[in-house]
């Protein structure tokens, strides 16, 4: 049970409106404060040549789209035969655009496809224009991701900082892993590649696809998928187990929020990311993680009497007619250049499976992982998996002795020998390297140097900002990026509560070569949520619109009885914050109710004067943390849903709270405790209170008396 929340005093606050870390994220490689501000205003033109590459209108259009959609500012696009003799404009291209060319020659600026190398770029910032210049197409659109990064509202409009960035990418592969999303969720997903994975120059996105993609030549595992889907939620669990309570893999039933896509739905995904220079890879998980084939193929099963198995048979024949239909048709619907194909985490018992019974396990993965790569091969297509497998130090050195929670005793292989890897794998295969870190996997480096020596090509999975000895490890040859990840479903929800912390942390590690410690990231990530959250939710807050925002007057103690109210609202801004830290766990832990992995410390009632009553959830790291957050040693803790606000000592979050109902009043709000609160784990929530130390209206916005009409004039 909490405490009895605490109210504190009214204030009236404002946010800044610029945060206060680098102006740019990722750290650009190189940059510096060049003089006075480039002015953006209606009468700037956007130029390009008068025969445009398609790269030269796609970045012209993004900067106008953006300018138009978040600053309400319209900018036109000029085609242009030379470069302007007057006026303000924006240059954006390669350096093999014309105009581009001639302005880097008379501007003495330098770039060339080595010069800053490949994706780099420079972008030059003075009072009558804004230069960017690439190496190549994409060093053009990521010079103007900086760019719009870098548009600030001051007091007097809209201004380009004055800059001169030099900047090119540390690491070649920069992804991030998530979930197919449901259908309710694409316009989510198309956000999130747009405004957050391109603005940020990450260049992969690694798609499950899993059973929720339609499969036109096995529609029962669309049908399947369903199933398992509905099985596990309204049974209110995360996997099954085997049939004497042996660990399986979770089938990851909340990809495509547990539904089916239609490929065209799948293609217009896959083209969207294309358009912004991300490859769009999908995983369709195999050997492992199978659940989504095998809920209407139990006869392929490696262990048939599962409840929902999770792993095929690699000695049956049929498991590869089942799963090269499906890879024919992910890859004719997708058109990748690789199929991600899982193969971690095997944990079929040995001698579960009556064809499988005598031979080597090992073996069989080996076998099992050249039929597929041989077929995709033979397709253009290249192959990427999770290595975990070919790894005795991190699957165990030869058949090791288990036993279930029901006391079943088994055998579970180890990982493959390393002559059976050297011999027997091959080594075009990228490995998604998950077992980096030093611990219980055993000795992180150590695997990286394994993976490199027999000649693989490997990424971070499940990258995270915290990894030891980054920059050791990361300049050898064989590692070409990383990739952090989502283990639930594509939602702004999920990716706003548990993950912008390594979203962003990692998008700095495999761009730049300045890595700020663990504390400065944090505050540079919090410092960057509300243009995050504006990007991703799409809604701009009613505070931002230039209404009138006044503080509710209220005692002390009022909180818990009632704070009048009295009017109609566009928004309530709560100024609150927690005694004490509290617990917000990841949202795949509890795949059937996302929402409370957050702990909920109460909620705020809103009740209408029509007697109408809403409710607002309080949840930590949702849109609250403690009130000692700035002083805290808390690394990565961070709020996606609210903004954090320096009062003193002590810091709060300022959470928007937008009216469902323009034109009724609020009569008053209440502050609620939560009582019996029990975490994703089960366990009751720590005693905590809510501070609130203000409230603020956006109040509705005025209009002015009406004005006669002007008689209709004829243009001549």
């Amino acid at each position: 049970m909490t405490k009895a929340l605490t109210p504190l005093l009214a204030v009236c606050f404002h946010l800044s409106l610029r945060a206060a870390g680098p102006l740019v994220f990722p750290i650009p490689q190189a940059m510096q404060a060049t003089g006075a501000a480039f002015p953006l205003d209606e009468t700037v033109r956007i130029v390009i040549p008068s025969t445009p590459s398609e790269n030269d209108l796609l970045l012209a259009r993004e900067l106008a789209t953006d300018l138009s959609d978040l600053h309400g500012l319209n900018v036109v696009i000029n085609r242009n035969a030379s470069l302007p003799p007057s006026g303000r404009f924006i240059l954006m291209g390669a350096i093999t655009n014309p105009l581009v060319k001639r302005y880097c020659a008379e501007h003495a600026f330098t770039v060339a496809a080595g010069n800053p190398g490949p994706e780099g770029y420079i972008l030059d910032s003075s009072p009558n224009a804004v230069l960017i210049a690439g190496a190549d197409d994409r060093g053009a659109f990521y010079g103007m991701q900086s760019l719009r990064q870098l548009v600030a509202k001051g007091q007097g409009g809209l201004t380009v900082p004055g800059v001169r960035i030099k900047d090119w990418p540390y690491r070649p592969f920069r992804g991030v892993k998530l979930y197919l999303p449901g259908r309710d969720h694409i316009p989510y997903f198309k956000r999130f590649v747009r405004d957050f994975m391109a603005l940020y120059k990450y260049n992969n996105v690694i798609v499950e696809i899993n059973g929720a993609m339609r499969f036109d030549h096995h529609p029962e595992i669309n049908a399947g998928w369903a199933d398992l889907f509905k099985d596990l939620s309204y049974s209110r669990r995360d996997r099954s187990t085997g049939p004497h309570g042996e660990y399986q893999d979770s089938p990851n039933q909340d990809v495509g929020d547990g539904g089916v896509l239609e490929k065209s739905e799948v293609a217009d995904l896959a083209q969207w990311a294309r358009q912004y220079y991300i490859d769009f890879v999908p995983e369709v998980p195999s050997l492992s993680h199978s659940n989504y084939l095998l809920t209407r193929h139990r006869e392929l099963a490696e262990v048939p009497d599962a409840e929902w198995p999770d792993a095929y048979c690699p000695s049956n024949a049929g498991s590869y007619r089942l799963l090269f239909d499906v890879l024919d048709e992910v890859i004719d619907t997708v058109k990748p250049r690789v199929v991600h194909v899982g193969h971690d985490e095997w944990r079929a018992p040995v001698g579960s499976c009556p064809r499988c019974a005598n031979k080597d396990r090992r073996e069989l993965f080996a076998q099992d992982l050249n039929k597929i790569h041989d077929y995709l091969f033979a397709r253009g297509v290249a192959t990427a998996i999770y290595g975990d497998h070919l790894l005795e130090r991190v699957r165990g050195k030869g058949a090791s002795d288990q036993k279930t929670r029901t006391g079943f005793a088994y055998q579970w292989a180890g990982g493959l020998a390393p002559e059976q890897v050297k011999n027997s794998i091959p080594k075009d295969i990228l490995i998604f390297n998950w077992f980096w870190r030093d611990g219980k996997e055993g000795s992180g480096e150590a695997n990286d140097v394994q993976l490199a020596d027999w000649g693989f090509r490997q990424v971070y999975m499940n990258f995270e900002p915290g990894i030891q000895n980054y920059a050791r490890r990361s300049a050898r040859s064989s590692v070409t990026g990383g990739v952090p990840a989502s283990w639930a479903a594509t939602t702004e929800f999920n990716f706003g509560k548990d993950l912008m912390y390594d979203f962003l942390g990692c998008a700095n590690l495999v761009w730049s070569k300045h890595w700020p410690a663990a504390g400065e990231l944090t505050a540079m990530v919090q410092e960057r949520m509300p243009d995050v959250r504006r990007r991703l939710s799409g809604v701009e807050p009613p505070s931002a619109a230039g209404d009138p925002v006044v503080a509710v007057q209220f005692a002390p103690g009022s909180a818990t009885s009632g704070i009048t109210i009295g009017e109609d609202a566009s928004s309530l801004i709560f100024l609150h914050a927690s005694e004490a830290a509290a617990v917000n766990d990841m949202a795949y832990r509890h795949i059937f109710n996302f929402d409370d992995t957050a702990d909920l410390l109460g909620h705020y009632e809103i009740l209408y004067e029509d007697g109408f009553v809403e409710t607002v959830p309080i949840r930590y790291g949702v849109n609250i943390l403690e009130h000692t957050w700035n002083a805290a040693a808390n690394p990565g803790r961070f709020c996606y849903g609210a903004d954090a606000v320096q009062t003193g000592s002590e810091t709060y979050f300022a959470f928007e709270w937008v009216n469902p109902r323009f034109g009724k009043a609020i009569k008053q709000v209440t502050l609620k405790p939560s009582s019996g609160f029990r975490s994703s784990q089960g366990k009751p929530m720590a005693p905590n209170a809510v501070l609130l130390k203000g409230i603020n209206v956006v109040k509705p916005r005025s209009f002015p008396e009406p004005v006669k009409a002007r008689p209709y004039r004829a243009v001549q």
